[in-house]
């Protein structure tokens, strides 16, 4: 999408930085219906790594889109230039597009909300201060001529849009994006060896970053079946297009304690691209979101031609890069069941940054007791191996012991016989190894404080000691 929009429309305001999706500087908003096609959603996404035919039919807008005929600036441009927000101006078009999303699904963000917006946009002069003072303020702006939130949401715009429907598939040559599931599955049977392409945030740097040519592509993105959510009493159930911005919402609903964990995968631009089930069939080591669903138990729903079977998400990874998918075979949900109470559960990740940044370490839990005595354990870790997996002597280690720092020190000590923790750039395995352990650790002292909590009320020196412990931990 960079390349068309540089070098056929001439829309030079987009600019490229790392093409890899990590700095912002190629940021534009995509408008697209909703499955249903009753209301129109506009989102930040990296140009850089979005292959150009995965927006067919979507409403694309750049930097100079926002500005009026009569040459008046959109209140989002005119607060950066008021608060002298621009230093360089190189990556100044990004951030203006990641807050003109922002604009239109906000109308006051808070400083929280403006960060975490900002979050996949990197500025090279280390002006954040004027950049994050004009989102502050420019919903203080006169509502703008030109793509103010009103306009966006028209029935005039939702009317182009449906205007913009394909009846039929897109099929051009090496790129197919079926309309229906039984399409998809069909075409991919004809052609196993074909890749299939979701949100393309990783597939995107197989060309930037690896000049590799690709292979036929079949795209999931117009399978309306598969940009479903579904919510019931057994678990939520989402299809493998829907991007991860709506699978972490829909997580985090029913799970709360996932929500750092959430908002520390990718940038929104990442998310609104990726997609969780493009994330669980990449199956890499340090993919966030598989140790926290393999915890919860999810399960994943397996097509090939008009054959399906469904499979625990932890018997899916076999080696690294290697999975239990036949050829011609791909995922079309993941189910993740419905909270169980009493529950203990938790994610942490271990990076050098806390936004947008690859894990040395990821790790979940999800521990069940009685008592003080733990009853059932499912432990995983991503970053430590090949492949993200289940920790299950450290699992046994745990179960059927007391709630207790001592128990947990023998768990941690099992790490051992789970794992080989590998080196690399972001991580030794002696460091990986001893994060793991310390993770173990603080969800071992964050939960404590459940167990004395009645102990506090008579006044234990034990269970005080315990709860200064684990408030320190927060």
């Amino acid at each position: 999408m960079l390349e068309y929009l540089r070098d056929i429309a001439h829309r030079t305001g987009t600019k490229e930085g790392c093409a890899e999706g990590d700095c912002g500087a190629c940021t534009v908003v995509l408008g697209e219906l909703s499955p249903d096609g009753t209301k129109v959603g506009y989102r930040a996404v990296n140009s850089c790594i979005r292959l150009l035919p995965t927006i067919d039919g979507q409403d694309l807008v750049t930097v100079e889109s926002l500005r009026a005929r009569d040459g008046t600036l959109h209140p989002v441009q005119q607060a950066m230039v008021d608060h002298h927000a621009s230093q360089c101006g190189f990556c100044t078009p990004g951030f203006v597009m990641s807050l003109f999303a922002l604009y239109l699904q906000r109308e006051s963000p808070t400083r929280e909300q403006v960060l975490e917006a900002l979050s996949g946009n990197l500025c090279r002069c280390t002006g954040y201060r004027p950049i994050i003072d004009a989102a502050l303020r420019m919903g203080d702006y006169p509502t703008p001529p030109h793509w103010s939130r009103e306009q966006a949401r028209s029935p005039a715009r939702l009317q182009a849009l449906h205007g913009l429907r394909r009846e039929r598939s897109l099929t051009i040559p090496g790129f197919h994006a079926p309309r229906s599931i039984d399409e998809l599955a069909a075409a991919l049977e004809a052609n196993p060896g074909a890749v299939v392409l979701a949100g393309g945030t990783d597939i995107g740097l197989w060309v930037t970053q690896q000049l590799r040519e690709l292979p036929s592509i079949i795209y999931i993105g117009e399978v309306t079946e598969l940009k479903r959510i579904r919510s019931d009493a057994a678990g939520i159930l989402i299809g493998a297009a829907v991007p991860l911005t709506e699978a972490w919402a829909a997580i985090v609903s029913a799970y709360p304690a996932l929500a750092e964990l959430a908002l520390r995968f990718g940038s929104p631009p990442v998310r609104n691209s990726g997609t969780l089930c493009g994330n669980i069939a990449n199956g890499s080591p340090i993919g966030d979101a598989m140790p926290a669903l393999i915890v919860l138990g999810a399960q994943i729903e397996l097509r090939r031609g008009n054959h399906t079977r469904h499979l625990p998400l932890d018997e899916f990874y076999l080696g690294y890069q290697r999975k239990d998918l036949a050829a011609g075979e791909f995922i079309v949900s993941v189910k993740v069941p419905a909270p169980r109470p009493g529950l203990r559960l938790a994610s942490y990740k271990l990076s050098k940054r806390f936004d947008q940044d690859i894990s040395a370490v990821c790790a979940a839990f999800a521990v069940e007791r009685e008592g003080d005595r733990i009853t059932a354990a499912r432990i995983a870790f991503g970053g430590l191996a090949a492949i993200p997996a289940r920790a299950r002597a450290t699992e046994a280690a745990l179960i059927g012991r007391p709630w207790h720092h001592d128990s947990f020190e023998s768990a941690a000590a099992a790490l051992v016989e789970d794992f080989e923790p590998l080196t690399d750039l972001r991580a030794t395995s002696k460091y990986r190894l001893q994060g793991a352990g310390n993770l173990l650790r603080r969800f071992c002292i964050e939960f404590a404080a459940e167990r004395v909590g009645s102990a506090i009320a008579a006044g234990s020196p034990t269970a005080m000691r315990t709860a200064d412990l684990a408030q320190g931990a927060r």
